[in-house]
């Protein structure tokens, strides 16, 4: 992370006192999308721990532990069940796969496409939703400026933070307008808020 970016966020006495209390570690990405659109689905609705042991007997299935599009397409729902997927998980997985092939974007360059249009790309897939997305985008292609205003995580650490008091229709444009002098950096306060409320 640049110190510009940290010297930015400082300018929000709240978020500097976040900052100031939490060393960040955030793990280095391959870019690779279709994985990580793959390990997403696995990981929903699922603690760290068992997402991690379905995800690891899942890439046991594959030659070279990678779940190239065309042998995902052709397994057996049967065999996918058996390291822990759900018949509704296996489907989605599935879609991705085919996703990739029947669009030919396997090679894709994201790095030049805009937030905006690989978030329409992507949520054409049955299974993949906005905020999965855009936690590729953050964590997977290191965007700058993501704001997952959906996320529960990131409301309770803002309601928390800015002490907002909103009912449920003002809440999401409070937390957009409290986000707005994060910007061009909000993935990065984001990664913090997220830590900050895991303490």
């Amino acid at each position: 992370m640049s110190k510009k970016a940290l010297q930015h966020l400082s300018n929000d006495p709240l978020l500097k006192k976040v900052i100031d209390s939490i060393t960040l570690n955030i793990p280095k990405s391959n870019g690779d999308v279709y994985a990580a659109l793959v390990r997403s689905i696995i990981s929903q609705q699922l603690s760290i721990k068992a997402a991690a042991t379905i995800y690891r007997r899942f890439l046991d299935l594959f030659e070279n532990n990678y779940p190239h599009q065309e042998h995902v397409i052709k397994m057996a729902p049967e065999t996918m069940r058996q390291v822990g997927l759900s018949r509704q998980k296996s489907s989605y997985i599935k879609n991705v796969a085919s996703f990739f092939l029947e669009e030919d974007i396997i090679k894709t360059d994201w790095h030049v496409q805009n937030d905006e249009a690989i978030l329409t790309t992507l949520t054409q897939i049955k299974g993949v939703g906005v905020w999965t997305v855009e936690m590729i985008l953050m964590f997977t292609l290191d965007r700058p400026d993501v704001f997952p205003v959906g996320d529960l995580g990131i409301q309770q650490a803002m309601i928390a933070l800015y002490d907002v008091n909103a009912d449920k229709k003002e809440l999401k444009p409070k937390l957009i307008e409290i986000a707005e002098q994060w910007k061009p950096h909000r993935s990065l306060a984001c990664k913090y808020l997220w830590e900050w409320k895991d303490r």
